[in-house]
């Protein structure tokens, strides 16, 4: 161990509420946001239209483009579970986020032009276009049950944050907050909410890097973080083949390259800002300036999660009692390191509120917007005031969704474990049958809809399995050990008199229960014959990728193209155009504006 001490925490650490500067700073951050959405919905000057509502008049702006595509992938899941995922297993996940890296220039020169050359204003539309309306549905339905299983938890993480630090009953807030998100989304349209994604990157941004700047210094310095950090287990990378194994280099990257290239290119929240911007130059740019833009700021709050667990090496506050799991982690370390700066606990909270409502407001713009043109819209008559009351409506009727999902989403035990599966169940159909259309010619409608169909069912049946397998005790994910006996010489006292105000004795190492089976998978091993269902969360996505192309390939020899049927080339990748020597004499993507195709323009206007 390091001869280094670090200071002592704050005395009343294990008591500390919010203060009147606190909620004067979390109440301002609520007031920008509110008010931006009054702006954009009763004072600008811009035509009732949906494609000023969905896209903002295709006159948006790169950089505030940008900074909102960071903060919509930015929620509050990020801010605080990632934090804990490192500081319980490691700092392997920075390797996801590194995934960034490699996946903008494939955003950027595979999928991003194609939708440019197609005039592709939603991104399930090009579906429709290089197969059949089908296919599209398919999709569009992962899409909306995914968002009805991923907004009440978005808004459940921020929540509990605030609950913890004031006491308040954790389902009033969610009902505030919602209906907060809910008024400036619904009244502002895509304006309010990139123009509220500015202001909430900012405080993000603040936030992340005071907290990296002030936990460093308060351990120790970083040397002393380092050092900690990996004594205790948490700076190894695993590069073993096992895909039982819970993290590992391989798996981590794996999953992270298709969760970035899924959420940010072919997931219609994302897509839609992209397509708000004038032409394929000011997307190109934008995207560049996003990646840069995640890269740090995931970096920092990866890293808070190293910086967490050397503040508390040798004593941990979830073995003291303090904290009861580790979603909770984040808040204490805030107010340990920061309690005694006024107004910093209250900007941290904001934080952990802007990346949730980003994520929130962002989810239910698009999903008004492809429930409305993909559902309700060929069965009415459709005028541009009619689908702007509908799609409110149904932003309206998925915030009163959020708070009653709260309820639900409060008895998970982890949060980011949670997310990553339930993504992990259509992310990769979703990934593979856009890569299956603009990379492989010879796929057809009916090929492409039933490797959705079987990528999809088989990924629900091994999740399925797996969560009966991890009720059962078969895969039980022991977090790296930690112990409580360095307490008093690094001088955290609070927690030592939490430890010596108890009658129990308190391990040094996670508890494990006298009914565990003794063949069991562990987060670092196994000793049980290879089961499918055992195999870590972080392969599904993988996976999923990996059954499209196994039923699509050879299928398509099977159901082969009509040979009448003659496809527009310029819905393949511009890679796969010149190799099949297709010539192309449209514009150059650089100079071709996004223009609002005819088939979604036929509308009558309310005179």
């Amino acid at each position: 161990m390091s001869g280094s001490t670090a200071p002592p925490v704050s005395a009343g650490v294990a008591d500390l509420r919010f203060g009147l500067t606190d909620y004067t700073v979390f109440v301002v951050m609520l007031s920008i946001s509110a008010a931006i959405g009054a702006y954009f919905g009763f004072f600008a000057k811009a035509k009732n239209t949906t494609d000023e509502y969905l896209r903002g008049g295709k006159k948006m702006q790169a950089l505030p483009i940008a900074i909102s595509l960071v903060s919509s992938q930015l929620s509050g899941i990020a801010i605080m579970s990632v934090p804990a995922e490192n500081y319980t297993f490691g700092f392997t996940f920075i390797i996801a986020v590194l995934a960034m890296i490699p996946a903008i220039p494939i955003i950027i020169y595979v999928i991003v032009p194609t939708f440019y050359d197609n005039n592709i204003v939603n991104c399930y539309e090009y579906l429709e276009l290089r197969f059949n309306k089908r296919t599209r549905q398919l999709i569009t339905m992962t899409f909306i049950l995914n968002q009805f299983l991923m907004l009440p938890v978005y808004m459940f993480i921020p929540a509990l944050a605030f609950s913890q630090v004031t006491g308040v009953n954790i389902h009033l807030i969610n009902i505030v907050v919602s209906s907060i998100c809910v008024f400036y989304t619904m009244m502002g349209g895509i304006k309010a909410v990139v123009w509220t994604d500015v202001v909430q990157a900012a405080v993000m941004l603040i936030s992340v890097v005071m907290v990296g700047v002030l936990g460093t210094m308060r351990t120790g310095g970083l040397g002393t973080v380092i050092e900690y950090a990996t004594e205790g287990g948490r700076m190894h990378f695993d590069f073993g083949l096992d895909p039982r194994l819970r993290s590992t280099v391989w798996s981590s990257f794996g999953s992270g390259l298709l969760l970035w290239i899924g959420k940010v290119s072919l997931d219609q929240s994302c897509v839609q800002r992209i397509v708000s911007l004038p032409s394929y130059t000011h997307a190109k740019k934008s995207l560049l300036v996003a990646g840069v833009g995640f890269l740090i700021i995931m970096f920092f709050n990866a890293f808070a999660g190293i910086i967490m667990f050397a503040r508390y090496y040798g004593c941990d506050p979830m073995l003291a009692g303090l904290v009861s799991k580790p979603d909770k982690l984040m808040p204490f370390f805030i107010q340990d390191i920061m309690g005694s700066l006024p107004g910093m606990p209250g900007l941290f909270i904001s934080c952990v509120f802007s990346a949730s409502l980003s994520s929130l407001s962002a989810s239910l713009n698009s999903l008004a917007g492809v429930v409305y043109f993909d559902y309700i819209k060929p069965h009415i008559r459709h005028t541009e005031a009619r689908a702007n009351g509908v799609m409110k409506l149904v932003i309206v009727g998925m915030g009163g969704y959020c708070i009653l999902g709260g309820f639900l989403v409060q008895n998970f035990k982890s949060i980011f474990q949670t997310m990553w599966t339930i993504t992990g169940i259509n992310m990769g159909a979703v990934v593979g049958v856009f890569l299956l259309g603009m990379f492989v010619p010879r796929v057809n409608g009916k090929v492409a809809m039933t490797s959705i169909l079987f990528s999809v069912v088989v990924m629900a049946w091994i999740i399925i399995n797996a969560q009966l397998n991890i009720k059962a005790g078969l895969v039980k994910y022991e977090i790296l050990p930690n112990s409580l006996d360095q307490c008093e010489a690094r001088g955290l006292h609070s927690i030592l008199k939490a430890i010596n105000s108890t009658t129990i004795s308190l391990p040094t190492t996670p508890a494990t229960t006298t009914t565990t089976p003794k063949r069991i998978t562990t987060a670092f091993g196994s000793n049980r014959d290879f089961s499918i269902y055992d195999i870590s969360f972080y392969w599904y996505k993988i996976i999923g990728v990996f059954l499209i192309f196994l039923w699509a390939v050879p299928m398509s020899y099977v159901w082969r193209k009509d040979k009448t049927e003659k496809q527009n080339p310029k819905l393949y990748s511009p890679f796969v155009r010149r190799m099949l020597n297709v010539s192309d004499t449209v514009e150059e993507p650089e100079e071709l504006p996004l223009k609002q195709p005819e088939r979604e323009n036929d509308v009558v206007q309310d005179q």
